[in-house]
């Protein structure tokens, strides 16, 4: 499938440290445009540095990242930030701040100094506020909201950028299952509405196969497999790259495989013994 869509993002060698850790492998990604591509893999193995290596937020040691076959390092950072938004993981604001005032954060890389607040800024964040469900809250302080609320409100703030690319970070991380839902249905319909290019970290392999038109496995800093769901979900390969013994079926309302696991895999029991 990625070698059929042209690719929005490329991810080129990278390699990225921290000290002595080794956490990006001489790493190689596509990611196709207006696609909903998935990033899933152990803890530790470097998901989340890739997501924010995308967003420039850490820079590698060797290789490159091109958007649009653009390097992002020639990019100025504003303009960076008008094309790719990202939610990391766990992200905090004052409590005492609006959701209101939260969303229009969003508005940050389309500000010039001196420049007034426009319309074109206020309609983006009401769009941003309705499309997220978040316009009935607008007023409430965020350190009121459960986390399906703040995480929506968070959502809103990204989508303010008006970015064609959005990077989520375990946007449904301590959320119960219908707020997952309602968020990754939101950010499928971004996506098949908008043709907005999606890139996601899922712990959840079933909610990974779900979503995703690429499906990406990383392990030990590099990409292991890549493809469709239905080529990634096979026994084998998730023994291997996540140490469990799993039976693959399909569900029987979406069509997409789903992974029931039956324990640790043999080797990684022995391995640990």
């Amino acid at each position: 499938m990625a070698d059929l869509v042209p690719s929005r993002i490329e991810v080129r060698d990278l390699t990225l440290t921290y000290g002595h850790d080794t956490v990006l492998d001489a790493l190689n990604l596509p990611i196709p445009r207006g696609k909903v591509t998935v990033l899933a893999g152990p803890n530790g193995c470097g998901k989340s540095t890739l997501l924010r290596a995308i967003r420039r937020l850490h820079t590698g040691q060797k290789g490159q990242i091109l958007l649009d076959n653009v390097d992002i390092a020639s990019l100025g950072a504003k303009d960076l930030a008008r094309q790719i938004g990202l939610l990391a993981q766990n992200p905090s604001a004052p409590p005492d701040m609006t959701v209101e005032e939260l969303v229009r954060l969003g508005r940050y890389p389309h500000q010039a100094m001196l420049q007034p607040w426009s319309e074109r800024d206020g309609a983006a964040v009401n769009r941003a506020m309705d499309g997220t469900g978040v316009t009935g809250l607008k007023t409430r302080r965020i350190g009121s909201l459960s986390g399906g609320q703040l995480q929506r409100a968070w959502i809103a703030m990204v989508l303010a950028q008006e970015t064609d690319v959005i990077c989520l970070d375990e946007p449904v991380n301590h959320l119960d299952m219908a707020h997952q839902l309602d968020c990754l249905d939101l950010v499928l319909k971004l996506n098949q509405e908008d043709g907005r290019t999606i890139v996601l970290v899922l712990h959840d392999l079933n909610l990974a196969a779900r979503y995703a038109d690429q499906l990406v496995f990383v392990h030990e800093g590099r990409v292991r497999a890549l493809g469709q769901p239905e080529e990634l979900m096979k026994p084998e390969l998730l023994a291997e790259v996540f140490e469990v013994d799993a039976a693959i079926m399909t569900d029987p309302v979406h069509g997409r495989p789903i992974c029931i696991p039956r324990g640790r895999a043999r080797a990684a029991v022995q391995e640990v013994a």
